[in-house]
């Protein structure tokens, strides 16, 4: 079965923004600036990339 994967690459720094964006960019994985991570495209993924979209890119990846 194959499933969609999402990837997500930080360009925007975390310094100074609202700390729970902060803990979400860590719980993505994402931790400098350019750090590019892999995750599958579910719902929480997307909620959790939907509050820090203004730190982020997204581009969709079909496994």
């Amino acid at each position: 079965m194959e499933s969609n994967q999402i990837r997500i690459k930080l360009v925007k720094s975390a310094f100074g923004r609202v700390p729970k964006h902060c803990k979400t960019l860590n719980a993505l994985g994402l931790r400098r600036i350019d750090d590019v991570v892999v995750k599958n495209d579910t719902a929480s993924i997307r909620g959790m990339i939907n509050k820090v979209v203004y730190l982020v890119e997204v581009e969709n990846e079909v496994k």
